[in-house]
């Protein structure tokens, strides 16, 4: 361990890998898309919490109309990162308490509520708190729908181990919502045009017809873009990368938040105990088989590499491959958005090739069913 300990001390003193630039990372694209067959794919740089470069590359939708830096793009899971910074904006400005019980939030008993009735019957709902929400760690499922019976339940007890959970998203806007009063939407669209964002919103916008992105699935099947009629703070999310690389700039160098919310974002916090993210509920690990550098931070997953901290988050569907990854020390990101699931294939070395060797796990988000689990 003090070995261990002592390289990671020598990799925090070696200096950052070169940034490449916008036509090295083009050239990287072309070669990767045409080797993945991948229809459409747009890459962000993001050097010391400034945005690098911004470009977007092949098609949008079966026509062959380009994809370019403003086309509207399915953000898939990267919502619930969007989400998180809005939470620690709340919890920075004494608004949310990250460690109060959601119970306390609401007006009434959660099982109360539409959806919840079958918790009912276990008591354990009254413990989970919104840093449980943001550590994946309620017990919850990551879906209603993924149950036998299509019922909610609790499969731990909250706060002892991580397990994917776009339910336990769903909860906390819940209780923004009935016992903030808080208007989810209107609340990130204020803070995101704050950072300059503009063409991002948790809700469908009619303005985002005139350049939208259709997506390609794994048969290069064309799918057409799902216009989401509400705010679901787990994956409704429309962007685009030009957008998103702002987000990142702002969210690497804690823009609008707290120096203890920025801490608390990229902090290692509860470990990660399974193989791969999925199936949400997989076996633990026998501790000594666990990967030490590897834990939840909020609304994100940490990791230690050869260039020390960083985090990431993916966001997946069939037809949607995305991916921020972050280094903490030299506060370099690069975000990538593809509207073709085929593009994944190549993640691992446009990373590498952009930032240098992170330790990104790749491999325990993927595992058997990568880009098809993480909706």
């Amino acid at each position: 361990m003090l070995r261990l300990a002592f390289l990671f001390c020598v990799a925090a003193s070696l200096p950052a890998t070169a940034m490449p630039s916008a036509a090295e990372i083009g050239a990287h694209v072309a070669a990767m898309m045409a080797r993945t067959h991948a229809k459409g794919l747009a890459v962000a740089t993001i050097q010391n919490g400034k945005v690098h470069s911004v470009a977007a590359h092949g098609v949008r939708n079966v026509a062959g109309d380009p994809l370019t830096p403003d086309t509207v793009m399915y953000g898939a899971s990267l919502t619930k990162t969007v989400f998180t910074y809005g939470v620690m904006i709340l919890a920075g400005d004494g608004r949310l308490d990250l460690d109060r019980p959601i119970a306390a939030l609401l007006p009434r008993p959660l099982p109360d509520y539409p959806g919840y009735e079958s918790l009912a019957g276990d008591p354990r709902w009254k413990s989970i708190t919104p840093r449980m929400v943001l550590t994946h760690s309620t017990g919850l499922p990551n879906f209603a729908f993924v149950e036998p019976d299509h019922r909610l339940h609790i499969h731990f007890d909250p706060g002892t181990r991580y397990a994917y959970s776009g339910e336990g998203f769903l909860l906390l806007q819940l209780a923004l919502e009935k016992g903030r009063g808080l208007d989810v939407r209107a609340f990130t669209d204020r803070y995101l045009k704050a950072l300059g964002i503009t063409r991002t919103s948790l809700q469908w916008r009619d303005d985002f017809a005139n350049s939208l992105a259709d997506g390609f699935n794994d048969k290069g099947q064309s799918v057409s873009h799902d216009k989401r009629s509400h705010v679901r703070t787990p994956g409704s999310m429309d962007t685009t990368i030009s957008d998103m690389a702002k987000f990142a700039a702002a969210l690497v160098s804690g823009k609008g938040l707290t120096p203890k919310a920025l801490d608390d974002i990229e902090r290692p916090g509860l470990a990660i105990t399974t193989a791969h993210q999925f199936p949400t509920f997989s076996p633990e690990l026998p501790p000594d088989a666990r990967r030490p550098d590897l834990r939840a931070g909020l609304g994100v997953v940490t990791f230690r590499g050869p260039q020390g901290p960083g985090f990431y988050k993916g966001g997946h569907d069939e037809q949607t491959a995305n991916t921020l990854v972050c280094l903490v020390r030299t506060r370099d990101c690069v975000v990538i958005l593809s509207n073709d699931v085929r593009a994944e294939a190549g993640y691992r070395e446009l990373v590498g090739m952009v930032l240098g060797e992170t330790g990104v796990p790749f491999d325990w988000e993927y595992g058997d069913g990568a880009g098809k689990s993480n909706p």
